[in-house]
């Protein structure tokens, strides 16, 4: 059994940060232990923009074996099978476990194991276990402290960033325990030390998670970090993790400049709860520096060969903070500094006041120390990380000429040189031979993937070369059915190579009825044409296809598509619906969201009523600029991630719905791409009804907002309203909820997925459970179980998580109860505002058998039948 749990920050969570969210999995050496571990480990990481913390949780090597024995020491052995070495998590080598010699007392910390990494790691995570020796032992650390060092001379306690030192061990013998070091830390060496409230027998098993720390920074010296003061209240830009001498200055020690998080554009909000503004930065005044810049020396484990230093600044001018205007770096390689400093100036910024990472190419300088001196371009400069690209330097070094002997000169080691060419040219030869049979085996390998990958890289390239052909513009024509229906069928046949449907996928009849490409032949019926080829459609059509061919990752990492291969044809033909709108008639709001690959911001936009095609109208005078979402592409992003954002455009382009969000327009003649799409004025439907109440008396005491029950109904409608739609073209959301419904005026409701939601809680990966666990796929099926807790949601006024009565391993014990439907699951309660009617709807959207669960068209119309 794993436990899973946190130090101050969950470890749970999506994203719309830049590490978005995205989740990642450790492989561990033993089977055994990856099926126990992968629970925890597939899942996303922290809400927060991981510079290095959220991909750097490898074992490394307690469990797996790779830290050696001798590596592994402790203060006092209570016996020899209790060894240091018998520490390790999960083994129950020896007596089980690591066991010191006496008993440990309360506040006594002369007890510990101590691990040699060998190097320098950065170490996010720790795992502790008790000794359970096949159930023979029941010894364990209820709590424990941590105290590492980088030189095995000066120690270092741990401590959170709320500054406590311990941390909550284990409450059974048997359990591993899972604790995210916030704070990470750098080290070399760590040593595990328990700690008690009473006298106490204890014993431990330990891993340590993270990777190795290739900056090789032991420490950097800097001016200590100053308070701001704001309006509304003072800003802390202090290193509150700094684990170096700090009095006016910073010596000796690594802190937030090097823990792995990236600070937000808004440097009064902060990554991390329960802290205070300004956390995630370091920050400096230019009035205490008369010399104009903050000076900053960083100290290396060895010399090395540097090619480049990225600071990650912040640049909200608004506030008078900017990126540094100037960088003086200063080289020293053995005990000199050299006289010739390397300088670099970055292109000041006054338009984009996002934080972001400023590169200096470091020209492969050689050197254990740097010492940079960056100077003011505003009244404020703040940094929240700095990294170091570089390899280990390496010197020729004058070996003593050493003579060898010839075998002419001792007759007893003549050798028949004959013999020898003849052995070394047939040893050549097998070994010719065995790599030509490897490269052949191989390549027919290699060959038979580059076929099947091919087709996929054709339409890549043929979604690219369509979306990037500049022209005056993409006017949406009315009659388009006609000209789409031709382009469909000249790239049928690729579609057709590239999505080939499974013998156990079957095409939903309803999909081809409602698509305006294809039209029912008189001729035959069961059967229909298209531009003369024939469509067989299958007897016994299946409830819900599933829906997980073809994968469409949004930019901001809040969501995947799923689109079956023959909607993917359908919706994406060669024309886009929409046309290019001038990049220079957009104007920055806000930062609604952002991900790994890109943004979503709030603009406005100038002259799109007349811009816009008829059939959509806004209820704005047309010399008003009007408020709209652009979903924005990085200009770095990768070319996959570039076709996605093609390929998305294409289907948002095709969904006209009342209740889905409408793209508006795109911008794509230039880098960054851009989708520009409607914007709801009244934000996302879980923050909307959080702000609101029930009608009744508790409301008109608090003098709150309220919302009618009619009108819960009305937007429970809407949201089922789209779904159908969404359904009945087969297409998938696989993330519906309150925050993924956006909110206008009258109560209007449009879905969407655009990575706009805040941050979420530590309940997500429960809801994520309590979402698609029952089904284990993404189908139409999994929607409608989410529509349920969503309407639950609603009908709580989102005032409550999901099942927060429940601890985490109950709510993963409660969705195994629903898989073995033995009656003993534990349904969502019955809101206090919901009649029996709604919650009956709810109950049939949670029924274990997918085939029995409604359609959206049969919620939609249940729904319609409740309203009054």
């Amino acid at each position: 059994m794993l436990v899973i749990s946190n130090l101050g920050n969950s470890i749970y969570g999506g994203t719309n940060g830049g590490c978005s969210s995205r989740g990642f999995s450790l492989t561990f050496i033993m089977v055994s232990k990856f099926i126990r571990l992968s629970v925890y480990f597939l899942l996303p990481f922290n809400q927060m923009c991981c510079c290095v913390s959220g991909v750097c949780r490898y074992p490394l090597g307690m469990s797996g074996g790779q830290i050696q024995d001798e590596d592994i020491s402790a203060s006092s052995q209570w016996s020899e099978s209790t060894a240091a070495r018998y520490g390790r998590l999960d083994f129950e080598e020896g007596d089980g476990a690591w066991c010191p010699e006496i008993t440990v007392e309360p506040d006594s910390l002369k007890e510990f194991l101590q691990i040699d990494l060998r190097s320098l790691h950065f170490i996010t995570l720790v795992g502790t276990q008790g000794r359970h020796a096949g159930g023979i032992g029941n010894e364990f650390a209820q709590m424990y402290k941590i105290k590492y060092s980088r030189d095995g001379s000066r120690w270092i306690s741990w401590r959170n960033r709320q500054g406590k030192q311990v941390i909550e061990g284990n409450r059974n013998a048997y359990d591993i325990v899972l604790k995210d070091l916030e704070p990470p830390i750098i080290a070399r060496f760590v040593r595990f030390m328990p700690v008690t409230d009473h006298s106490m027998n204890v014993c431990m098993r330990v891993e340590l998670y993270g990777c190795e720390w290739l900056d090789g920074l032991v420490s950097y010296n800097a001016p200590a970090g100053e308070q701001m003061t704001l309006p509304a209240h003072p800003v802390y830009l202090n290193d509150s993790v700094y684990d170096g001498a700090v009095i006016y200055s910073m010596t000796e020690g690594l802190g937030q400049l090097t823990d792995g998080v990236c600070g937000l554009d808004d440097f009064t909000h902060s990554h991390v709860y329960n802290v205070w503004p300004g956390y995630d930065y370091v920050g400096w005044n230019n009035e205490s520096f008369p010399s104009g810049y903050v000076e900053i020396m960083f100290e290396f484990d060895r010399t090395r060969n540097f090619t480049t230093m990225k600071v990650h600044c912040n640049n909200m001018f608004s506030r008078h903070v900017k990126a540094f205007r100037q960088v003086v770096c200063y080289f020293r390689s053995e005990s000199d500094w050299e006289a010739t400093p390397l300088s670099f100036s970055p292109v000041v910024d006054e338009k984009n006041p996002s934080a972001r990472f400023v590169t200096v190419n470091l020209a492969n300088h050689m050197a254990s120390a740097i010492k940079c001196q960056f100077y003011f371009a505003d009244a404020w400069m703040l940094f929240s990380e700095i990294t170091f690209q570089s390899d280990t330097a390496m010197y020729n070094t004058s070996l003593p000429y050493l003579p060898v002997p010839s075998s002419e000169d001792d007759p007893t080691h003549k050798v028949d040189d004959s013999n020898t060419r003849i052995l070394i040219g047939c040893l050549v030869a097998i070994i010719f031979i065995l790599v030509a049979i490897i490269v052949i085996i191989l390549w027919r390998q290699v060959w038979q993937k580059m076929l099947e990958k091919a087709s996929r890289r054709m339409l890549d390239d043929e979604l690219t070369a369509s979306l990037s052909i500049q022209s005056e513009t993409f006017a949406y024509n009315h009659n388009h059915n006609q000209s789409s229906t031709t382009s469909e069928q000249e790239s049928s046949s690729t579609y057709e190579r590239i999505f080939p449907l499974g013998p156990d996928y079957q095409e939903p009849s309803r999909l081809i009825c409602k698509l305006p490409e294809f039209a029912q032949s008189s001729e035959e019926p069961g059967r229909w044409t298209h531009k003369s080829q024939l469509v067989d459609i299958p007897n016994g059509v299946p409830h819900y296809a599933e829906a997980d061919i073809v994968n469409l990752q949004g930019v901001t990492g809040s969501n995947t598509y799923a689109i079956p291969a023959v909607t993917m044809d359908l919706l994406s033909g060669k024309d886009v619906a929409v046309e290019e709108f001038p990049r220079k008639l957009l104007t920055f709001k806000e930062k609604l969201g952002e991900g790994q690959f890109g943004e979503v911001h709030l603009c406005e936009a100038e002259g799109m009523q007349e811009f816009m095609n008829k059939e959509f109208l806004f209820d704005i005078p047309e010399e008003l600029p009007v408020l709209v979402a652009v979903k924005m592409l990085r200009s770095d992003a990768n070319k996959n991630a570039r076709n996605d954002f093609l390929k998305e455009i294409k289907i948002m382009s095709r969904l006209k719905d009342p209740n889905i969000i409408r793209l508006l327009a795109v911008c794509i003649y230039s880098d960054p791409l851009c989708m520009i799409t409607e914007y709801m004025e009244n934000g996302d439907l879980n923050q909307f009804l959080s702000r609101h109440e029930p009608e009744g008396q508790l409301a008109l005491l608090s003098n709150a907002p309220t919302v009618s029950f009619n009108n819960l109904c009305y937007m429970a409608t809407q949201i089922a309203s789209g779904m159908k739609y969404l359904s009945s073209l087969n297409f998938v959301h696989r993330d519906l909820a309150t925050r993924n419904c956006l909110v206008g005026k009258k109560y209007t409701i449009k879905i969407a997925d655009f990575g706009m939601s805040r941050n979420l809680t530590s309940t997500c990966i429960t809801k994520k459970i309590l979402l698609y666990f029952p089904d284990g796929k993404f189908t139409t099926a999994s929607d409608v179980w989410a529509f349920g807790v969503t309407l639950w949601e609603i009908l709580n006024f989102c005032k409550e998580q999901p099942y927060s009565q429940l601890t985490d391993e109950q709510v993963i014990e409660n969705t195994g109860e629903f898989f073995r439907d033995q009656k003993r699951q534990i349904y969502l309660p019955q809101p206090v505002l919901c009649p029996d009617s709604l919650y009956k709807i709810m109950l049939s959207c949670w029924r274990r058998n997918t085939k029995e669960r409604p359609s959206f068209q049969e919620i939609h119309k249940a729904l319609l039948e409740i309203q009054p």
